[in-house]
């Protein structure tokens, strides 16, 4: 099982770090998660560096896929060849997306009449691409979701772990991570923003 988030220049480290850390809670072989990117290394809004684990073709066979928010998401959206990489499939794949990655989404003709979650800086952009948001921390349709603001992170990874490995591994990944002495109503209040939106069963992407 492959999830990759995909991080670009100028990624904004909360969104990419945080999903990839609840992801990671998950101690299976042959469960992977990767940092995805277009180049062999990407600088964040802060100037961390991070070196990519894995490329844009590789993200675009993998089991489930996040698409990272950023700085430059403008500037990336009408990169043609760069946006011609992508070739995400919701039929095949489990597809989120966080704050400005839900503009991504958008472009590539994935949110189609469906509504969108994004962050307060990204909402005019999304509406301008024809998509309505929603003022809520989560949203899901089918195999595609969008979270708005940074924390709301980790209800986008649990919303795969609970699709991919069930409820019960989603709420463990969020209870290891959730501030001590908050744990509980930490776990409930993020299952009661994912579980509206999860199928009865386990989902295993389509590849």
């Amino acid at each position: 099982m492959h999830i990759a988030i995909l991080t670009f220049e100028g990624f904004n480290e909360l969104d990419s770090l945080i999903a990839f850390g609840v992801l990671n809670r998950i101690k299976k072989p042959g469960w992977r998660v990767s940092i995805a990117s277009p180049a062999a290394r990407v600088r964040s809004m802060n100037g961390v560096v991070l070196e990519a684990q894995a490329s844009l073709r590789e993200a675009s066979t993998a089991d489930a896929v996040i698409v990272g928010s950023g700085i430059r998401t403008r500037e990336i959206v009408a990169d043609e060849a760069l946006m011609a990489q992508l070739q995400l499939d919701p039929s095949k794949q489990l597809l989120g997306a966080q704050c400005s990655g839900t503009l991504m989404l958008a472009k590539l003709g994935l949110l189609d009449g469906v509504p969108a979650c994004t962050d307060l800086t990204t909402k005019p952009w999304v509406q301008e691409a024809g998509v309505d948001v929603l003022n809520q921390p989560f949203f899901a349709r089918g195999n595609v979701a969008t979270a708005g603001g940074c924390l709301a992170s980790p209800y986008l990874a649990a919303w795969i772990i609970a699709r991919l490995e069930g409820v019960e591994a989603a709420a463990s990944a969020l209870h290891y991570v959730a501030p001590v002495g908050e744990k509980e109503d930490y776990v409930a209040r993020a299952m009661r923003n994912i579980t509206p939106y999860l199928t009865e069963t386990p989902a295993v992407a389509c590849n």
